[in-house]
């Protein structure tokens, strides 16, 4: 047997044999013993196959430096796939310390032989400017040359580069093509950007059904903002039969992944009993997640659970805190309702200055006829130096942003 007498060629291909299992027992062990002997001889193939066994932690304890250590071997023997490798423990800072430049390096030696990983890895590198002069030109280039190849994150990346008009001419047409490429490989970002084409007839005619079809392959390979999109299809029966109980389930499972949108969304079923039995406890949980997160439409609900004791204890401290949240995110309706506190003196001293305050800053965005209502009533029992100052003080706050709101 040649591997047994030496041959570095035939002991690397009874490596690959051993770790596909082909013609032998699959054995990750005996597929590192071959490698390692083929590799010390200086076998390119086996010196990456080590490195990528070290790097997956096949056969032998995950180990980055010892892959790193047999990736640069073959690296420098011109080993394009070994270079990509390389390329990502500097780009990931594994195995090495982290530095972009040594990144791009590798990438850019194993991109100009034609590998479409470094193609594509090196498109990236120019278009966020990491290891190299920012340059979108650059990684159109690149992108381009990994993605005619039909590497499917190339034709995604390639295509996004179209949607948005970055160093292209704006084509949303050519965007739909490239994502189509790639979401018939089954690259979920594409899938959901071809979807949302489907969804906006941008670059194809508009259809609600093509826009779901994609959505589902998306959300079923776990991709939270296709989940979304697809319990809103169930939930307004667009593109689908109209099934609240799909919708929940679609919400939920993008909701346990800690989207902010998800978590408010799915407070709602359970708050209005769509597609779930109501229970306003469930929904006051889904509220707090995502209000907790900075999501303004949650905070306000939560705001309204604390404020008349929905699915949780009546706090008026805690309905304050959280309509002030989102009234300082510039949201109108919280203004309006934080203005009410104020004006009722709950869960805060009574204030008709800072009611005034709130309702002046909302009125910028329009106020429903009850909110007019309240605020021609303030300006009826308010002095003129008192609407005055409530004015200035809301130009103060609305100048800093809300940062200085008092």
């Amino acid at each position: 047997m040649q591997a047994e007498l030496g041959d570095a060629s035939a002991q690397t291909n009874l490596g690959i044999m051993y770790e596909n299992g082909r013609g032998v027992g699959q054995d990750d062990q005996e597929a590192v013993k071959w490698y390692r002997l083929a590799a010390e001889q200086g076998d390119v193939r086996a010196q990456y196959n080590l490195g990528v066994m070290y790097d997956d932690g096949k056969g032998v304890e995950r180990n980055d430096q010892e892959a790193v250590k047999w990736y640069r071997l073959a690296a420098e023997q011109g080993y394009a796939r070994a270079q990509t490798n390389l390329g990502v423990m500097y780009d990931d800072g594994e195995g090495v310390e982290q530095d972009d430049q040594e990144a791009v390096k590798w990438y850019r030696l194993a991109a100009k032989q034609g590998d479409v990983t470094a193609q594509n890895n090196l498109g990236v590198m120019y278009m966020d400017g990491e290891g190299v002069e920012q340059d979108k030109q650059e990684a159109v280039k690149w992108y381009r040359l990994a993605a005619e190849q039909g590497y499917a994150r190339a034709q995604h990346n390639l295509g996004w580069m179209y949607a948005n008009g970055e160093s292209v001419e704006q084509d949303s047409q050519e965007a739909a093509k490239w994502y189509r490429l790639a979401a018939e490989q089954g690259y979920v970002g594409a899938q959901y950007n071809l979807g949302n084409m489907y969804s906006h007839g941008r670059g194809v005619e508009q259809d609600d059904q093509e826009a779901v079809k994609w959505y589902r392959l998306a959300a079923e390979q776990g991709l939270a903002w296709a989940q979304i999109n697809l319990g809103s299809a169930y939930h307004h029966g667009r593109g689908a039969e109209q099934d609240d109980q799909e919708a929940v389930k679609w919400y939920r499972l993008a909701a346990e992944q800690g989207y902010a949108e998800a978590q408010y969304t799915l407070g709602n079923m359970y708050l209005n009993g769509w597609g779930t039995e109501r229970n306003d406890q469930e929904a006051a949980k889904w509220y707090w997640l995502a209000a907790e997160q900075g999501f303004a439409r949650a905070q306000i609900n939560l705001g309204t659970m604390y404020q008349y004791g929905r699915g949780i204890e009546k706090d008026y401290k805690e309905a304050v805190k959280w309509y002030r949240l989102a009234a300082e995110q510039g949201v109108s309706k919280a203004q309006v309702n934080l203005a009410w506190m104020y004006a009722s003196g709950f869960g805060l001293p009574k204030s008709t200055l800072n009611a005034y305050m709130w309702l002046f800053l909302a009125r910028q965005k329009g106020l429903s006829e009850e909110a007019k209502g309240g605020f021609s009533h303030l300006k009826k029992i308010m002095s003129s130096d008192g609407i005055t100052k409530a004015e200035q003080k809301a130009q103060i706050c609305l100048n800093s942003n809300y940062k200085e709101c008092g």
